[in-house]
C-alpha cells in the first residue's frame, strides 16, 4: 500500500509527505507566487501546489456576473476569476522556478481543459478538489492520467462515506492517496473528525492524508498521529490580505513549526514493542535498587 511521487514514497514506513497549497493565495501575482514558494522551501515542504481554472468552463453560469468586491474594484465574479488566473507564461516561471529551488510541484485543475492544460509539465501528482468529485466526465480524464501512471491525491470534502466509497470504487484504489477534508474556511475543531483518517485507514488500500482549513497547528498534528501519510495546508504571506483562501492559511512561521513537529512527531512513532533502551542503562544502576519480581 505505496505511492511513488517522483523519488519519494508515500506509505506507513515512509516520512510525511507534506504538500504547500499556494492554491489562489498568489493574487494573480508571480513575484508573490515565487515568494511562497520559497516559503515552502525553506520550511521543509515536499511539494507546493496550485489551483488552475478555464473560468469561463468552472465558474457556475448563476455566478458568473455576480458583482465583487476586489482589489480592482466592483467587478464581475467572472472577471475576478480571470484577474487572478496563471496561464502558460506564468506557469512556465513556475515550473522552471521549483526546478532551481528543487521542490516539486502541482496543481488542482478545477475542468478538463485545465486537466489538458497541466499534462505538458509533466506533474508528479494531480491534485483532484472535493467539488470535481460527482463530476463524472472530469473524474474519466482524471482516471486516465492516473492508469497512464500519475497519481491522484482525492480530496473528500462535501461528501458522507457512500459517496466517498463510490468516487475510490470509480477510480480504483491502485495509484490513490485519499485526503480527509473538510470544507469549510477556517473549518471549526467540531467540524473535524480525525477518526475519519482510521475509517478511510480500515476501509481503502491505498494511503490517507488530511487536507486541513482550520487555524492554527493542533489538528493537523493531530492527524499526523492518527496516520495521515499526506498533509496539505495553505499558505499566505499574511492571513489578513485580501483572498477567500487567506485567512484559513499558514504564514511562514507557523508553517516551519508545523514542519518541525511533524518530524519531531515521526521520531517518536515507531514499532509500538516496549524494551529497555541502552539509553536508561546508567539511569537503571542509579535508580533501580531492588530486583524482587
Amino acid at each position: 500500500m505505496e505511492v511513488k511521487v517522483g523519488e519519494y514514497t508515500i506509505s506507513d514506513k515512509h516520512p510525511v509527505f507534506f504538500v504547500a497549497e499556494i492554491g489562489i493565495n498568489h493574487n494573480g501575482d508571480i513575484e508573490l507566487a515565487k515568494k511562497l514558494i520559497d516559503i515552502a522551501k525553506i520550511a521543509g515542504c515536499t511539494a507546493v501546489k496550485f489551483q488552475k481554472r478555464n473560468p469561463e468552463e468552472a465558474v457556475p453560469e448563476k455566478y458568473k456576473n455576480v458583482k465583487r468586491e476586489t482589489p480592482w474594484g466592483i467587478i464581475s465574479y467572472l472577471e475576478y476569476k480571470k484577474k487572478i488566473e496563471f496561464e502558460k507564461e506564468e506557469y512556465d516561471v513556475i515550473d522552471n522556478y521549483c526546478k532551481k529551488r528543487e521542490i516539486l510541484w502541482s496543481a488542482s485543475p478545477w475542468d478538463i481543459t485545465s486537466i489538458r492544460f497541466l499534462d505538458s509539465y509533466n506533474l508528479p501528482f494531480i491534485k483532484v478538489p472535493s467539488a470535481l468529485i460527482t463530476n463524472k466526465e472530469y473524474l474519466e480524464e482524471i482516471k486516465r492520467r492516473k492508469d497512464n501512471g500519475t497519481p491522484i491525491f482525492l480530496s473528500t470534502g462535501m461528501a458522507d462515506i457512500e459517496l466517498v466509497k463510490k468516487v475510490v470504487d470509480f477510480l480504483g484504489e491502485e495509484n490513490l492517496v485519499i485526503l480527509y477534508t473538510v470544507s469549510t474556511y477556517p473549518s471549526k475543531p467540531e467540524e473535524i473528525d480525525l477518526n475519519i483518517i482510521n475509517t478511510y485507514k480500515k476501509l481503502f488500500n491505498c494511503p490517507i492524508g488530511y487536507s486541513g482549513h482550520e487555524i492554527g497547528l493542533q489538528i493537523t498534528l493531530a492527524a499526523v498521529e492518527k496516520g495521515a501519510k499526506v498533509i496539505e495546508r495553505h499558505i499566505t504571506v499574511d492571513r489578513s490580505m485580501w483572498g477567500t483562501d487567506q485567512s484559513a492559511s499558514l504564514e511562514s512561521i507557523g508553517l516551519i513549526k508545523l514542519l518541525r513537529d511533524i518530524r519531531i512527531i515521526e521520531k517518536c512513532m515507531r514499532d509500538g514493542i516496549k524494551r529497555k533502551l541502552d539509553t536508561e542503562l546508567e539511569i537503571e544502576k542509579k535508580l533501580r535498587k531492588v530486583y524482587s519480581l
